[in-house]
């Protein structure tokens, strides 16, 4: 996983899902800026109606003893991406919005 990827983390007790930018990767944890899964569409139709933050993206640390996996936010077969659909949906990249550089986002993590 590379720093500023876009991932999915799925964690335990609670169980939820994560989307949103890898910040960093430890043997502690991992800090994630996003928002919880089922959020997803509430944030997509929040930013295209123009709405005050009711879905923001937050930045949270997660211990590693939470952690079930990380994935990156990838298309499966004939199905999007998140990314993608936030994409076709509000029309710029998630990177854009959250302001990621192109250079940091190719950075691997350890460099």
């Amino acid at each position: 996983m590379e720093v500023n990827s876009i991932v999915i983390v799925s964690l335990a007790a609670p169980k939820e899902k994560v989307w949103g930018q890898l910040l960093a990767l430890s043997t502690a944890g991992v800090t994630v800026r996003g928002i919880e899964l089922n959020s997803f569409d509430d944030l997509v139709r929040q930013i295209l109606d123009h709405e005050e933050t009711t879905v923001g993206m937050a930045t949270v640390f997660y211990p590693l003893h939470r952690v079930e996996r990380i994935a990156r936010d990838e298309p499966s077969g004939t199905l999007p991406s998140l990314s993608e659909r936030f994409r076709a949906k509000v029309g710029v990249t998630i990177q854009e919005y959250l302001g990621i550089e192109p250079e940091a986002s190719s950075r691997r993590m350890g460099d």
